[in-house]
């Protein structure tokens, strides 16, 4: 009764979606003109592949944010070692991503922009590309992608599965839940962040026994690390010796007032120090930098190769993909998107596999299991503030007393070395039994129903 109520809401979703597509080709005709997106690879996102597709078995990878491409990196990784016959197709929803990750990625594995879930598309991604699975990273869950996978016999799998409070709202409403059971009964396994999104996962009607843990992929992230990439960063590395430093990563609108002000304080109660701003859009850095020129403030902008000269005491990174490397320049970490109620956290794992005292703020959302999992190891590895007066406090404390600096960067690369060890190989375990093993990767794309 519940499967047969949820392919009617699904039929009505794709109904739906079909009728919208004419509108969504020419927003993406419009995004392409005005540079939004890349004007020869649009088309991707309308299922219309750019490369050729090589024979023999393919596994999609599909991770919408940055931070998902990232965590999917040591997963193909570990896929290419062990079935190097294999052939890796990873898709992401912005080019951006892509431009970040291309000198990461191993070499072979194909990338393209992830179709729209609108039926054409999809159908066209599947009739050209034909996967063996999907490895869908995070939260990505697409009706007609998901019920046409499924239509295609191509197995799912969900890995570092999570739902936000919001989402979980959302799919738990009378009228949605049959829907997003009949879409997680199509998965062959569900790898969740935490208990918690476990139980979210099962009140949603997800089979309990596809449900398996093995821990945070972003742990796999911080390790992911090339000394040939320290290169870049030795000249900020020599402008910052022997000043006070620390960073507020990943900061969002609003949160620069905070950071900004933490940076009046200090700079009163210390000599030398000199504040990183990482905003989490580069937009929004170059906005912040701006303001500060107008201010008179010494300030020095990343994208624009700027040096920290005498008496510039303020560096706005504006780019992509560089946290995991400037962790490593600085002894203390604020992690930001996590200072304003509508907010919800980010990622600590890379901050603490570089050895920073790590501190955050209240609203941390799903992060919060990292929260818990980081201080049961060491209960120093992370330490929650309030607000601006209670971070101005434990900075100046952290500047004032190596000791209390050194025992919180202990404590952080402890934990980080405990929460990421093996989780790449058990997530791998876990594919091997229960994806790959469903599907015959000898005769592929051949048994599959396309």
């Amino acid at each position: 009764m519940a499967s047969a109520k949820g392919m009617m809401v699904y039929r009505a979703y794709r109904a739906l979606t079909c009728g919208l597509s004419p509108l969504l080709r020419l927003h993406l005709r419009w995004r392409a003109v005005r540079g939004l997106d890349p004007p020869l690879r649009w088309a991707e996102r309308l299922g219309r592949a750019s490369l050729p597709r090589p024979p023999g078995p393919l596994l999609w990878f599909h991770a919408a944010s940055l931070g998902e491409a990232m965590a999917a990196i040591p997963v193909i990784k570990q896929c290419l070692q062990k079935r190097p016959q294999v052939n890796i197709l990873l898709t992401t929803t912005r080019m951006s991503t892509f431009e970040v990750l291309e000198d990461q990625l191993p070499s072979g594995v194909l990338h393209q922009l992830a179709p729209l879930d609108i039926p054409a598309a999809i159908d066209a991604f599947f009739g050209y590309w034909k996967p063996i699975a999907i490895m869908i990273v995070e939260s990505e869950l697409w009706p007609n992608l998901v019920v046409g996978a499924s239509e295609n016999g191509v197995a799912l799998a969900l890995l570092n599965a999570r739902m936000s409070a919001k989402s979980f709202e959302h799919w738990s409403k009378p009228f949605l839940l049959p829907l997003i059971s009949l879409m997680l009964s199509k998965f062959t396994l569900i790898i969740p962040l935490s208990n918690v999104q476990a139980i979210h996962f099962q009140l949603l009607q997800a089979p309990p026994l596809v449900i398996n843990f093995a821990g945070d992929l972003k742990y796999a992230v911080g390790e992911s690390y090339s000394s040939r990439d320290e290169v870049t960063f030795e000249a900020l590395k020599a402008q910052l010796a022997h000043k006070k430093v620390w960073m507020a990563s990943s900061i969002h609108r609003g949160e620069e007032e905070v950071m900004l002000g933490i940076h009046e304080h200090l700079t009163q109660m210390h000599h030398g120090v000199v504040s990183i701003i990482v905003p989490r859009y580069p937009e929004h850095g170059r906005e912040i930098y701006q303001e500060l020129r107008k201010g008179g403030h010494n300030v020095a902008l990343r994208s624009q190769h700027e040096r920290l000269e005498p008496g510039t005491d303020i560096y706005i990174v504006d780019t992509l993909g560089e946290l995991r490397h400037l962790y490593r320049l600085t002894p203390i970490a604020v992690i930001g998107g996590s200072f304003v109620p509508s907010l919800a956290g980010h990622n600590m794992s890379e901050a603490a596999a570089a050895g920073c005292a790590i501190l955050t703020g209240l609203h941390v959302g799903h992060f919060s299991h990292m929260v818990r999992q980081m201080q049961k190891v060491n209960p120093l590895s992370v330490l929650q503030v309030s607000g601006h007066d209670e971070l101005v406090e434990v900075l100046h404390e952290l500047f004032s007393d190596a000791q209390v600096l050194k025992e919180r960067q202990v404590a952080a690369r402890q934990a980080f070395s405990a929460l990421s060890g093996s989780v790449v190989g058990k997530v791998w375990n876990l594919i091997e039994f229960h994806v790959l093993k469903t599907v015959s990767l000898l005769d592929a794309p051949n048994t599959l129903k396309y």
